[in-house]
């Protein structure tokens, strides 16, 4: 059965237009709720049930918040040439908790494993029409995104293993920066215009792939491991951002960072945490992403976490970080994608 993809009847006709950017005072969550475990002092609980308790309590506030659309369509790179770390898990699971929250968000596989057209359910075998296709043969992304099983409002265009030699068969191309810029600039001006979001998942090095992510994204989103390895990488990918503001795409900038797989009752993690928080105190999210066997099997199931089992700590986590997010890109969003 062929997949739904995003066509001239699709995004144009179904999908409800971009409201107006929201005012300050539309953006403020109310924190009046019924608290069902107010009676129940943490102190008196084991560790376990406090974080479920914790846990419960962020999920219903956030079912209540407010999740504001962009104005514009905002273009997000993840990236980090360091394996290992998060990026696909978060790329994938942001999306999902915009979607779920009604926006219209497109995924973006660069990432020639495959991982996050995996965790959406969508046909990645060798053939399939995937962004190889857009990137080498100019095929128009509408014509190859397919919608994902479990969210209406959330694409992917999906990556074969096709892709794993692109970094080389484009050396030889004109503009080979730049062949991810064409194609995305094109589908938001035709049917993709209705996009909130686009997030591209880059593999895990810095390399012809990820640079032509880079160069048509306004925005970077860096997923950091708690662990030490994971600071020594990030001097070079902000460099590799900085190299390519300079020379190639004025208009990025590193917006966000993600605390992944974060640990807390580990001095390391702490550490760690508040290391990136020193030298990047705007960029660094509040809300931190623990180790979750939910998110870790979701994919097994063809899944997000946040369809998989939305009550879980993962599931909780991420949508908070999908919340400040989307929230940021309110009060900070550049304009209209060029």
């Amino acid at each position: 059965m062929t997949e739904p993809t995003i066509g001239a009847t699709d995004l144009g006709a179904e999908l409800p237009a971009r409201p107006a950017a929201p005012s300050a005072e539309s953006t403020t969550v109310s924190r009046e709720t019924t608290d069902a475990f107010g009676g129940l002092d943490h102190d008196e609980g084991s560790p376990l049930a406090n974080e479920l308790i914790a846990t419960e309590r962020l999920r219903r506030e956030l079912e209540k918040s407010d999740f504001p659309r962009p104005a514009h369509t905002r273009v997000i790179a993840v990236s980090n040439q360091k394996g290992g770390v998060g990026k696909t898990t978060s790329t994938v699971n942001i999306a999902a908790a915009l979607a779920k929250r009604g926006a219209n968000v497109l995924v973006i596989d660069a990432d020639p494993q495959g991982n996050a057209s995996t965790a959406l359910g969508v046909d990645h075998r060798s053939g399939t029409p995937s962004i190889y296709e857009v990137l080498l043969d100019d095929e128009p992304m509408a014509n190859v995104a397919q919608r994902c099983p479990d969210l209406p409002t959330l694409w992917c265009v999906p990556a074969t293993i096709d892709l794993a030699g692109a970094d080389i068969e484009m050396v030889s191309i004109v503009r080979r920066e730049f062949r991810l810029h064409g194609a995305v600039n094109d589908l938001l001006a035709g049917p993709g215009k209705r996009l909130d979001y686009v997030f591209i998942d880059c593999p895990p090095s810095l390399g012809l792939l990820t640079l032509n992510a880079m160069v048509v994204a306004h925005e970077v989103l860096i997923p950091i491991q708690c662990e030490y390895y994971a600071l020594e990488g990030l001097t070079q990918l902000i460099k590799t951002v900085d190299m390519v503001k300079k020379h190639l795409n004025r208009d990025i900038v590193v917006s966000t960072i993600v605390l992944t797989m974060f640990d807390g009752r580990t001095n390391l993690a702490r550490e760690v945490a508040s290391e990136v928080r020193s030298h990047f105190p705007d960029e660094t999210l509040e809300h931190t992403v623990p180790r979750s066997v939910r998110v870790s099997e979701a994919p097994s199931f063809g899944q997000t976490v946040i369809t998989h089992d939305p009550h879980s700590t993962g599931a909780v986590a991420y949508t908070a970080v999908a919340r400040e997010i989307a929230a940021r890109g309110t009060a900070t969003h550049r304009g209209e994608h060029q």
